[in-house]
């Protein structure tokens, strides 16, 4: 099968090995004549970006880098953001990494033309309608791992450095003008972040399918997103150079972003508050915390979960499903609690009271209170 394709779902989507190469056009595409290209610290030291930069520079569209972004990022790498966006004239963002560079790239780009606080655009109601639309930049997307998805969100998190929150930044407009989904950018990639990014992939597409929301498109891409990841991510994991598995991770990290429209649940609800409080890796503490959501679940989710499994090819309906994805975190090397990731003695009435306001809690498919929200952390730990 050859793995190219230009899509125009939810957005423009240049996807196939080596379209890396179509970035200076993809800036003129959108409109942008002077772009800032934002990612994290680690990855503006690597190849790859240099590679991109290069590109760029060969075009007359500048090398212009902004990296101080956090593995959480925060309000004030958003700011420090804003602020080289700013003095250096810039017309558009290039966000380029993985979850942390991609959504800080989109929040630089919606705020640099902003005047309120970030926090006044939380994804709350109508709160996007405060925006001034006209002043958001438009910005290329540029995935260089197979999780988050954010590519084609809408949205970008940001961590409150004074409370520790993770809060969702939301407007239409953030929605990247132009993604590059090139797998050659994932190769690279360690086994660790492989596993954790996957598994986040997977979250994405396994909350969705299990939300009790109406939304029966999102629902049928999340069930092909799980299959996706179940034949992949072990060979991608396994063989970081499987091109063809690469790509087909990058191809179900953007299908779990748009499958979780129909919404999210308790693996993210959880997983929110301890990387804000603890610097957990995100993708890789939803993986922590999967079962155990799970076994939470399973009065609203035995039968659904059961046609999954048969769709999946996995005996034994819901208990196996269960099973596969403990064999399969086992496979990852995904530490099988929360004290392996290094979480002990939290504050557990903090990290429960956090996780009841995360906005995910409302796809969950079970009721979560502070009671059972609780034993569930504990169950976690």
């Amino acid at each position: 099968m050859n793995l190219t394709a230009n899509w125009s779902y939810p957005t423009t989507i240049r996807f196939g090995a080596g379209r890396i190469s179509e970035l200076p056009e993809a800036c003129i595409a959108a409109g942008i004549k002077k772009p800032l290209l934002v990612t994290d610290r680690g990855l503006a030291q690597l190849p790859i970006t240099a590679q991109a930069l290069d590109l760029l520079d060969a075009a007359g569209l500048g090398r212009a880098v902004f990296s101080e972004v956090d593995p959480n990022p925060n309000e004030k790498n958003m700011e420090a953001g804003v602020a080289v966006y700013r003095e250096g004239g810039h017309d558009g963002v290039i966000a380029f990494g993985g979850g942390s560079g991609l959504d800080l790239g989109k929040c630089v780009a919606f705020m640099a033309g902003q005047s309120r606080p970030v926090w006044d655009f939380e994804d709350i109601g109508d709160w996007w309608t405060r925006a001034d639309a006209d002043a958001i930049a438009p910005v290329i997307a540029v995935p260089t791992t197979a999780g988050t998805g954010s590519e084609v969100g809408r949205a970008g998190v940001l961590t409150n450095s004074e409370t520790h929150e993770k809060k969702i930044i939301f407007h239409p407009k953030m929605l990247p003008a132009v993604v590059i989904c090139d797998p050659e950018l994932t190769v690279g990639m360690p086994p660790a972040i492989t596993a954790g990014t996957g598994m986040d992939a997977f979250a994405h597409c396994l909350e969705a399918y299990c939300s009790p929301h109406f939304h029966p498109k999102s629902h049928g891409i999340a069930l092909e997103g799980m299959r996706l990841v179940k034949e992949n991510l072990p060979r991608a994991y396994k063989d970081g150079t499987d091109i063809e598995a690469r790509a087909y991770m990058m191809a179900a990290a953007a299908m779990g972003a748009v499958a979780f429209q129909k919404g999210l649940g308790a693996i993210h609800a959880l997983s929110h508050p301890i990387g804000a409080h603890y610097g957990t890796h995100h993708g890789t503490t939803n993986a922590v915390v999967m079962q155990a959501v799970l076994t939470f679940n399973r009065a609203a989710i035995e039968e659904p979960l059961a046609r999954a499994a048969a769709y999946l090819g996995i005996e034994g309906g819901f208990d196996g499903f269960c099973a596969f994805v403990a064999a399969l975190n086992a496979e990852l090397g995904i530490p099988e609690t929360l004290a392996g990731l290094g979480v002990t003695d939290p504050d557990l009435d903090r990290l429960v009271a956090d996780a009841l306001a995360d906005p995910s809690v409302g796809g969950n498919p079970v009721e979560m209170t502070a009671e059972n929200t609780r034993a569930l952390f504990e169950a976690c730990l």
